[in-house]
């Protein structure tokens, strides 16, 4: 639920334009730092770099955030993950990325007021490489692609752009970098390419206490240090 939800809170907060480049700008130092700080060598950064050009994000932003990753300028970021319950129980990892942990850790307890943050809920997810991807073929067969491009599983995106189809690949941490390239390579249009948590059981809540869990995260999701949000709402 983690990359859906977040998706539905993308749409549904457009206007936030300036969270909206930190988090872009975010991935671009996280894809450049997991591999080499080159797009054409690095898929998951080339994803992340034309992300942000589509977002209107100024090249001497992406250009900054990939010298920042290779040891450049600026604080140095670092990845922090909290784990914990949203309301009602539900697991919830939050990824923040932060120059300063000791300001980041206090703001989260915070936010997790309503829940209960340093659980260890990660058991309850498997870790993954997440492939987002569009291709204007309406009628492919998504499994056929997803054997063909080395991914372990594969899932309808929500909401493809009109006259395509969308997928969201699923692949082992160490095939992600290989399935987007495939993928790109294949025609697919990829808009997302990273490392993420997806649910093992989903969990289904009444409409009441579906909205608690929304408004806690989208609360998390408003602080200037979240990068991910993934928790197992269905």
């Amino acid at each position: 639920m983690g990359r859906q939800w977040l998706q539905k809170k993308r749409e549904i907060n457009a206007a936030k334009r300036g969270k909206i480049f930190t988090k872009l700008v975010r991935e671009i130092t996280v894809a450049a730092k997991a591999g080499v700080p080159d797009p054409t060598m690095n898929a998951r950064l080339a994803v992340a770099v034309e992300a942000a050009r589509k977002a209107s994000v100024p090249n001497d932003t992406i250009a900054r955030a990939i010298k920042k990753a290779s040891g450049g300028e600026g604080a140095e970021l670092e990845l922090v993950t909290f784990e914990g319950f949203a309301p009602h129980k539900v697991p919830v990892i939050v990824e923040c990325m932060t120059d300063n942990r000791n300001r980041t850790a206090p703001d989260m307890r915070v936010l997790f007021r309503n829940g209960q943050m340093g659980a260890k809920v990660a058991f309850f997810f498997d870790h993954v490489g997440i492939v987002e991807a569009t291709h204007e073929g309406k009628t492919m067969d998504l499994e056929s692609v997803a054997i063909e491009a080395g991914a372990q599983n594969v899932e309808p995106l929500e909401h493809p752009p009109e006259d395509h189809v969308g997928a969201r690949f699923f692949t082992d941490r160490t095939d992600l970098d290989a399935v987007t390239s495939v993928l790109r390579k294949g025609g697919w249009s990829v808009t997302a390419s990273e490392m993420g948590y997806v649910a093992k059981e989903p969990m289904e809540l009444p409409e009441d206490q579906r909205k608690d869990v929304e408004a806690f995260l989208e609360a998390i999701d408003d602080h200037d240090d979240c990068h991910r949000i993934y928790t197992a709402l269905k």
